[in-house]
């Protein structure tokens, strides 16, 4: 058979905690997918610190300038978005460190932000992560992994359309 063969692609956790369904975060602009389909990450409630790392090999191309969130392609042309928080945009950068810049061709597990989770939950900011897919065209079906998942395990398969 020809023309039957899709790629899928693997995504992982990019940190410690809880894998739900995009559509179970409490924000709706990612509840409804309006930024993209995909699933979220509950962060461990006992981590001071979280290192978000790329949750698929590929190239960085853009890391926000409030470091909030990050973007990469991966080399089947996948483009994921992973947003560190909810309404984070508003802290300006603080709590977050770089450590990837955009240009650096990454693998799965290698961190890219440094969240100070401590402080921001001090703040009452809440860390939920979603991590979706931007083009909504390139998606073909989708199985997210639900329950709790190390830094690095599989969190949901993306066949391409």
């Amino acid at each position: 058979m020809f023309g039957f063969n899709k790629t899928t692609i693997d995504l992982h956790a990019p940190f410690d905690g809880t894998v739900i369904p995009v559509n179970e975060v409490p924000d709706p602009v990612f509840a409804q997918a309006m930024v993209g389909d995909g699933f979220a990450l509950i962060p461990d409630e006992t981590s001071d610190v979280i290192e978000v790392c790329a949750p698929a090999d590929g190239k960085l191309v853009k890391v926000f300038n409030t470091l909030h969130a990050f973007a990469l392609v991966t080399p089947e042309g996948l483009e994921v978005l992973v947003h560190i928080g909810l309404d984070t945009v508003e802290l300006k950068g603080e709590g977050f460190t770089a450590l990837a810049a955009v240009g650096d061709s990454v693998m799965v597990g290698q961190p890219i932000i440094r969240v100070d989770a401590a402080a921001l939950r001090g703040r009452g900011t809440q860390l939920t992560t979603p991590v979706v897919m931007t083009n909504k065209k390139q998606i073909g079906r989708m199985k997210v992994s639900a329950g709790p998942a190390n830094s690095g395990a599989h969190a949901c398969t993306v066949t391409m359309a």
